[in-house]
């Protein structure tokens, strides 16, 4: 399937691993020129090398950056635009707030994970309107998470910042539906990820080896319908439709990538009692 990507200029924060990274790799295979940002320059580095590797004839060019730096955040967006000449695709992934029920947290807990993960994302969302709207055709996706679907108890600060970025981008799908941009939010369950690996080998035993590792991260997927962890390239696959001509009606949306989590239900056996901490 032609998703007519091609040449297209897409802008992938968050792009060095994970779920950025496979959104990154489904573009660059589709053609289109993909500039990825993120803060670690050897991991962005050799995710540039990886991409330009398996590129269809895009670009590939990648940018060390703090998303939660406005000023850098906001001049990374103008150099991209301005180097390729246009931009049609951005991606705003960021970092996930710390782990934990509602009382666990202060105030100033609260106000700091709206300021990591909600605010970020609306400033590079407002920083890309203007490129986008030049182009007369763009798609801006929000990677959330399914606690913007799925109320999950101990991830609070997770459900109330992704719940607000997800308003945020319905708000953005009314505004801009007129000027042929579309807004859609993913929303995956428990992906693989390098946060994820390290969750699971800070919970497993102690000098318990790899095997002990994979079978935490078996007990993290097994709450979902499948049984299983997503891989990256499955939520990968899903963005890459969105950002394609193909889903030139789908704007608005909430798109959960979850393996049938919500229909099973959140038992997640491995956060219950565990202390505030972190997948970044």
């Amino acid at each position: 399937m032609d998703l007519g990507l091609e040449n297209k200029v897409a802008l992938v924060a968050g792009g060095s691993s994970g779920i950025g990274l496979a959104v990154a790799t489904e573009l660059a295979r589709e053609g289109a020129h993909v500039a990825i940002g993120a803060r670690d320059p050897q991991r962005l580095q050799a995710a540039v090398a990886n991409l330009q590797q398996l590129a269809r004839g895009g670009r590939i060019t990648g940018t060390s950056l703090d998303l939660t730096d406005t000023d850098a955040a906001r001049r990374w967006v103008e150099e991209v635009a301005a180097d390729y000449g246009a931009l049609h695709v951005v991606l705003v992934s960021g970092s996930s707030p710390p782990i934990g029920p509602a009382t666990r947290f202060t105030l100033a807990d609260y106000q700091a994970a709206v300021e990591r993960v909600l605010y970020p994302a609306i400033n590079l969302a407002l920083a890309a309107l203007g490129h986008l709207r030049a182009a007369g055709w763009g798609r801006l996706l929000f990677v959330a998470s399914e606690t913007a679907v799925q109320p999950i108890a101990p991830l609070v600060l997770s459900g109330m910042t992704r719940a607000a970025i997800v308003r945020f981008a319905q708000g953005l799908a009314a505004d801009l539906g007129p000027t042929g941009i579309t807004v859609n939010v993913l929303a995956p369950g428990t992906v693989r990820t390098p946060p994820i690996e390290r969750a699971a080998a800070r919970l497993a035993d102690s000098g318990s080896g790899d095997s002990a590792i994979e079978a935490r991260l078996a007990a993290i997927g097994a709450h979902s319908a499948l049984g299983r962890l997503a891989r990256p390239d499955e939520i990968g696959a899903v963005a890459a439709f969105l950002a394609s001509e193909r889903a030139s009606f789908v704007t608005g949306g909430v798109h959960l990538v979850d393996g049938g989590a919500g229909v099973v239900g959140p038992e997640l056996a491995h956060l219950t009692g565990t202390a505030p901490d972190t997948f970044t």
